[in-house]
């Protein structure tokens, strides 16, 4: 083993870091759920022009604004404060009912696609803890 090889290690888990990076993955699909999510909202507004007796300046303005902050979002997925802003996008989402309802369906099913995330990302910290990814171990 080289003297590099030793400096690797952590000392507190005894386990190397990983040799590629866990978390640009998952931020990748964090960023891309966000911009499948803008989209969606995006299409909601021919649905309340048509079923929800138009779409008034209120209504409008609420959905663009999320779904440009949604797109925005999707580029500061760097941030420590990500996964607070995605979830804080949710909620606004489904607080969407004064727009019309059918913004609080689009929260509700992308809500769980963010519950799963959130799971993820809890299973990606106890991987690496344990040192359970790829690349953390010597493999003989």
């Amino acid at each position: 083993m080289s003297d590099n090889e030793i400096d690797d290690i952590d000392p507190v888990t005894g386990f190397r870091a990983p040799i590629t990076d866990p978390w640009k993955g998952f931020r990748g699909v964090c960023a891309g759920t966000l911009v499948l999510e803008a989209i969606v909202v995006f299409l909601a507004l021919p649905v309340v022009g048509t079923v929800g007796g138009g779409v008034t300046w209120v209504s409008g303005t609420y959905i663009v604004v999320l779904g440009l902050l949604m797109i925005v979002g999707s580029g500061l997925q760097r941030r420590p404060w990500a996964m607070q802003f995605n979830v804080a996008l949710q909620v606004f989402v489904i607080l969407g009912f004064f727009a019309h309802p059918s913004i609080t369906a689009i929260g509700v099913m992308f809500a769980v696609v963010w519950a799963y995330l959130i799971y993820l990302r809890r299973d990606i910290r106890r991987r690496i803890t344990q040192g359970l990814l790829a690349g953390q171990r010597d493999f003989e």
